[in-house]
Protein backbone atom coordinates (compact mmCIF):
# COMPACT_ATOMS: atom_id res chain seq x y z
CA UNK A 1 0.00 0.00 0.00
CA UNK A 2 3.20 2.18 0.73
CA UNK A 3 4.85 1.41 -2.55
CA UNK A 4 1.13 2.72 -4.27
CA UNK A 5 0.78 5.59 -2.19
CA UNK A 6 3.77 6.63 -3.14
CA UNK A 7 3.98 5.99 -7.03
CA UNK A 8 0.98 8.37 -7.14
CA UNK A 9 2.76 11.32 -5.50
CA UNK A 10 5.41 11.09 -7.50
CA UNK A 11 3.35 10.87 -10.80
CA UNK A 12 2.35 14.81 -10.50
CA UNK A 13 6.26 15.21 -9.59
CA UNK A 14 7.46 13.91 -12.90
CA UNK A 15 4.79 15.88 -15.16
CA UNK A 16 5.37 18.94 -13.83
CA UNK A 17 8.91 18.57 -13.79
CA UNK A 18 9.15 18.51 -17.39
CA UNK A 19 9.25 21.13 -19.53
CA UNK A 20 7.13 21.45 -22.62
CA UNK A 21 8.52 22.50 -26.02
CA UNK A 22 6.91 26.11 -26.66
CA UNK A 23 7.86 27.78 -29.61
CA UNK A 24 10.18 31.01 -28.17
CA UNK A 25 11.33 32.55 -31.62
CA UNK A 26 11.49 36.02 -31.16
CA UNK A 27 11.16 39.31 -33.70
CA UNK A 28 14.58 41.27 -32.94
CA UNK A 29 13.66 45.27 -34.36
CA UNK A 30 17.31 44.76 -34.71
CA UNK A 31 17.81 42.48 -37.23
CA UNK A 32 16.86 42.58 -40.52
CA UNK A 33 13.89 40.54 -42.07
CA UNK A 34 14.87 37.81 -45.14
CA UNK A 35 11.96 36.86 -46.97
CA UNK A 36 11.74 33.62 -47.81
CA UNK A 37 9.99 30.22 -49.03
CA UNK A 38 9.23 27.69 -46.62
CA UNK A 39 8.33 24.37 -47.00
CA UNK A 40 9.21 20.81 -46.59
CA UNK A 41 12.86 19.77 -47.73
CA UNK A 42 11.87 16.53 -49.21
CA UNK A 43 8.32 17.18 -50.60
CA UNK A 44 8.68 20.52 -52.05
CA UNK A 45 12.24 21.69 -52.66
CA UNK A 46 13.78 18.65 -53.31
CA UNK A 47 16.56 18.15 -50.98
CA UNK A 48 18.08 15.15 -49.64
CA UNK A 49 16.90 13.77 -45.86
CA UNK A 50 15.39 10.76 -44.85
CA UNK A 51 12.31 12.16 -43.29
CA UNK A 52 9.72 15.70 -43.59
CA UNK A 53 11.90 18.69 -41.82
CA UNK A 54 11.26 22.01 -42.47
CA UNK A 55 13.33 23.97 -44.88
CA UNK A 56 13.56 26.89 -46.23
CA UNK A 57 14.67 28.66 -49.61
CA UNK A 58 16.43 32.18 -49.49
CA UNK A 59 17.15 33.39 -53.36
CA UNK A 60 19.14 30.42 -54.65
CA UNK A 61 19.63 28.38 -51.18
CA UNK A 62 18.27 25.83 -49.55
CA UNK A 63 18.47 25.14 -45.61
CA UNK A 64 17.32 22.89 -43.93
CA UNK A 65 15.95 25.26 -40.08
CA UNK A 66 17.01 24.47 -36.69
CA UNK A 67 14.52 26.01 -33.93
CA UNK A 68 11.30 24.91 -34.78
CA UNK A 69 9.80 22.19 -36.65
CA UNK A 70 7.49 21.78 -39.49
CA UNK A 71 4.13 20.71 -37.46
CA UNK A 72 4.67 23.77 -35.32
CA UNK A 73 2.49 25.89 -38.15
CA UNK A 74 -0.06 22.79 -38.51
CA UNK A 75 -0.46 19.42 -39.82
CA UNK A 76 2.70 19.14 -43.07
CA UNK A 77 0.24 17.00 -44.53
CA UNK A 78 -2.75 19.06 -44.62
CA UNK A 79 -3.81 20.64 -47.73
CA UNK A 80 -2.31 24.04 -47.27
CA UNK A 81 0.60 22.30 -45.06
CA UNK A 82 4.45 22.60 -45.89
CA UNK A 83 4.49 18.90 -47.36
CA UNK A 84 1.74 20.53 -50.34
CA UNK A 85 2.48 24.00 -50.42
CA UNK A 86 5.23 25.98 -50.37
CA UNK A 87 4.47 29.09 -47.96
CA UNK A 88 6.17 33.09 -48.26
CA UNK A 89 7.84 33.46 -44.78
CA UNK A 90 9.58 36.50 -43.00
CA UNK A 91 12.56 35.27 -41.34
CA UNK A 92 15.53 35.75 -39.11
CA UNK A 93 18.11 34.22 -37.85
CA UNK A 94 21.89 32.72 -39.41
CA UNK A 95 23.53 29.78 -41.56
CA UNK A 96 25.90 27.32 -39.40
CA UNK A 97 27.01 24.71 -40.75
CA UNK A 98 24.93 24.52 -43.49
CA UNK A 99 21.71 24.79 -41.63
CA UNK A 100 19.52 27.72 -40.81
CA UNK A 101 19.20 28.41 -37.27
CA UNK A 102 16.11 30.47 -36.81
CA UNK A 103 15.58 33.15 -34.48
CA UNK A 104 12.21 34.83 -35.83
CA UNK A 105 9.92 33.00 -38.31
CA UNK A 106 6.22 34.34 -39.60
CA UNK A 107 4.30 33.05 -42.13
CA UNK A 108 2.65 35.71 -44.86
Amino acid sequence: MKKLILLLLFIPLVSFGQETYKNKLKFNPEINLIKAEASCGICMLNMEGKECELAVKIKDSKYYVVGTGIDDYGDAHSEKGFCNAIRKADIQGKVIDNKFHITYFKLR
